[in-house]
C-alpha cells in the first residue's frame, strides 16, 4: 500500500473515533467491541497494516526529531486492563528511543502534594522534535480522585477553594492549559480505551489463571471495579468538557487488541501527517561545505 493510501486509510479509521466538540458527547454511543468493518478474520491484515504503519511512524517520528519544531504529546486513559500497555509498547516499537519518552503517573508522592496538580506533568513535558507519552495523566485528577473525593482532602487545598464547583474549575484549567500547550507547539492527542465491564473480567480472569500473568493482577483492581459505573460517568465528564479542537479525545474500542492497536497508531500517524514534517532544507553556502568536506574526506 503506497504512503497516501495509508494516511486516508488511517483517516477513515480514525474518523469514528475522534471528539473534537464534547458537547454531545455521550459513551453510551460508543461500542467497546466495535471493529467498523472488520471481522475476525481480518485480524491477520490489521496486524500487517499496524507493522507497516509502525514503518511509517518511524518515518514520520525520524522527520519530527530533524526538523525540531513540534513536539507531541499522548495521553493515555482507561480502565485496569484496557490495554494501555499493550497499545504503547506496540505502536511505539519502532521509534528511536532518543526521541520519545514514556511516563507512568501513579499515585502522588509527598513532594507531589506540596505543588498544584499539574506540576509533575508540566516537568515531563516533552521537547520539541519529541513525542512524549502519558501512561495516565492530570486527568487522573478528574477520575480517580473524583470517584474517591477522600483523596481531595489530603491535597492540602485551602478549604475555601474545595466547593462544589472545584470539577468543573479543574476542566476549565485543563482547556486552558491545554490550549496553552498548542499556542506553543506541543500537539495534544488523548487515548480513552473503551473496554466493557464483561472484557475487563475475561482479562482478570486470565491474569488469575495464567501463572506468567499473576504479577500483572491487584486486588486493588477489583475494588476500583466495584466503582465501573461512576468511572463511566466521569470518564464521559470529562470528555464531554475537554474534547476540543486543538486536543481531541479518541475513544478507542479496547475489547479486541489487534483494532485497538491499528486505531491508535492510526491516530498518531494522521497527527503527524498534519504538521507537514520535512527535514531541514540545507543552505547553498551549507552544500558547499557537504562538497567540500566529502573531497577531503575522499583524499584520506
Amino acid at each position: 500500500m503506497k504512503r497516501n493510501e495509508f494516511i486516508k486509510l488511517a483517516r477513515t479509521i480514525t474518523r469514528p473515533f475522534c471528539v473534537s466538540n464534547g458537547e454531545k458527547f455521550r459513551l453510551k454511543h460508543f461500542d467497546p467491541a466495535d471493529t467498523l468493518n472488520f471481522s475476525s478474520e481480518d485480524k491477520p491484515r490489521a496486524k500487517e497494516a499496524l507493522a507497516a504503519g509502525v514503518e511509517l511512524l518511524a518515518e514520520m517520528q525520524d522527520r519530527l526529531y530533524a526538523q525540531d519544531k513540534w513536539a507531541v504529546l499522548l495521553i493515555f486513559q482507561a480502565m485496569d486492563a484496557a490495554g494501555k500497555d499493550g497499545a504503547i509498547k506496540h505502536v511505539m516499537s519502532g521509534v528511536n528511543p532518543q526521541g520519545c519518552q514514556v511516563y507512568s503517573f501513579k499515585a502522588p508522592s509527598a513532594e507531589d502534594l506540596d505543588h498544584d496538580y499539574l506540576w509533575r506533568c508540566l516537568k515531563r513535558l516533552p521537547n520539541r522534535g519529541d513525542i512524549g507519552i502519558f501512561n495516565r495523566s492530570y486527568y487522573e485528577e478528574t477520575l480517580v480522585v473524583r470517584v474517591h473525593p477522600e483523596i481531595l482532602g489530603k491535597q492540602r487545598l485551602p478549604r475555601e477553594l474545595v466547593g462544589k464547583d472545584v470539577w468543573q474549575n479543574r476542566f476549565r484549567d485543563i482547556r486552558a492549559f491545554e490550549r496553552y500547550l498548542a499556542g506553543n507547539g506541543i500537539v495534544v492527542v488523548k487515548f480513552f480505551l473503551n473496554v466493557s465491564k464483561k472484557e475487563q473480567k475475561r482479562r482478570f480472569l486470565e491474569r488469575l489463571e495464567t501463572p506468567e500473568k499473576n504479577w500483572k493482577f491487584s486486588s486493588a483492581d477489583l475494588a476500583e471495579r466495584s466503582h465501573w459505573n461512576e468511572y463511566q460517568q466521569a470518564y464521559e465528564d470529562m470528555i464531554r468538557h475537554t474534547a476540543t479542537k486543538h486536543a481531541p479525545w479518541y475513544v478507542v474500542p479496547a475489547d479486541n487488541k489487534w483494532f485497538t492497536r491499528c486505531v491508535v497508531a492510526a491516530a498518531v500517524i494522521d497527527t503527524l501527517e498534519s504538521l507537514n514534517l520535512q527535514y531541514p532544507a540545507v543552505s547553498p553556502e551549507q552544500l558547499k561545505k557537504l562538497a567540500a568536506a566529502k573531497k577531503e574526506l575522499l583524499k584520506k
